[in-house]
């Protein structure tokens, strides 16, 4: 069967092909102009969030207000307290949502738009600030913000133009802009971010370390004095098994690893003598490690790159305190098991 990147495609089909890169080429385009258009009133909007000690509340219609919505989100993930007001909910009591430290972020294209124009003698009242992403400071909107970032007058993409497509993925755009920017101005850091990220694949990878490793009566630890077979006399108890011994100098630290397919490759070159002699003869000597202070990503990161199996992680005496083994991975990055099959 044919992939998605090999898949013949039927020259009838060839003009949708066309169309589709012609129209994410328009929106490439503007968003460089909007790009190239921001100024001050960017840094303006910046300095409102970053000093705001409320919430940023967002708010738009239509298209503009599912904009928003991802918008408030990106806020919020990203470590800035926000939530989404609906314009013509916040006329019928919503309102009662906001409070004076807070700031207000409305979108709209057009910058007259009837439900979004109602709030802004009552924003000014409440004394709580506007930051307007409109297409020119010369709206309504635009003379009431106390911050504008303009976007100049976008052609929409599209046979007629008239579906708000680039307006929007411009929005889109400052939108994720000015979050990042506030949360590298306050210092977010990964940490923070796993916090907010616990669940899916992303927070998986995000997680310390430490918390998902194996670790006490499910590791398999011997003496560089040991002989091979005393290493694999041991068992790992009731625990889950893993591939791996680590072989332990006698201050602690570790100095070497002796997996289940040395072992195999010792027996399938019929050298039973080697059982009987030191596993510190035939153990890999510097084995790769991970510090406990590691987040999960860099490790599978880890077994990715060099095709390991086993990842010890060690402490700050480089004494091992755990272990990661891939066969616990397969749900957060199953690639991995084939980048080592």
């Amino acid at each position: 069967m044919a992939t998605a990147s090999t898949k013949i495609i039927p020259h009838s089909h060839l003009d949708h092909l066309r169309e589709a890169k012609r129209i994410l080429e328009h929106e490439a385009t503007a968003l460089q102009a909007v790009s190239g258009r921001l100024d001050a009133g960017f840094c303006d909007a910046v300095e409102l969030i970053a000093g705001c000690g409320g919430s940023v509340v967002v708010t738009g219609i239509g298209k503009a207000g599912l904009v928003g919505q991802k918008i408030t989100a990106t806020f919020s993930s990203t470590g800035t307290r926000s939530h989404f007001l609906h314009p013509a909910e916040a006329v019928h009591g919503d309102l009662g949502c906001l409070h004076s430290n807070d700031v207000v972020l409305i979108l709209s294209n057009s910058g007259e738009t009837e439900e979004v124009c109602r709030l802004l003698p009552v924003l000014k009242r409440m004394e709580i600030p506007v930051i307007a992403i409109t297409a020119s400071n010369l709206s309504t909107l635009g003379h009431a913000a106390q911050a504008v970032i303009s976007l100049g007058r976008l052609r929409e993409a599209g046979l007629h133009g008239l579906p708000p497509s680039t307006s929007t993925t411009a929005m889109l755009a400052v939108g994720d802009a000015l979050a990042l920017v506030v949360a590298r101005i306050r210092g977010f850091s990964s940490e923070e971010f796993a916090f907010y990220h616990p669940a899916g694949s992303l927070g998986r990878k995000l997680t310390p370390v430490t918390e998902v490793m194996r670790r006490g009566k499910e590791l398999r630890t011997a003496s560089k004095n040991e002989t091979v077979r005393e290493v694999f006399g041991h068992t790992a108890g009731e625990f889950r098994r893993t591939g791996a011994v680590m072989i332990i100098e006698d201050d602690g630290r570790l100095c070497g690893l002796f997996t289940d397919s040395d072992l195999a490759r010792i027996l399938a070159s019929r050298r039973e003598e080697v059982l009987d002699r030191a596993v510190q003869e035939v153990m890999t000597t510097d084995p790769v490690t991970i510090s406990e202070a590691a987040l999960l990503g860099e490790a599978v990161d880890l077994l990715a790159e060099r095709k390991l199996s086993e990842l010890p992680v060690v402490n700050a005496q480089d004494r091992p305190i755990g272990l990661i083994d891939i066969t616990d991975l397969i749900a957060l990055m199953p690639q991995v098991l084939a980048l080592n099959s």
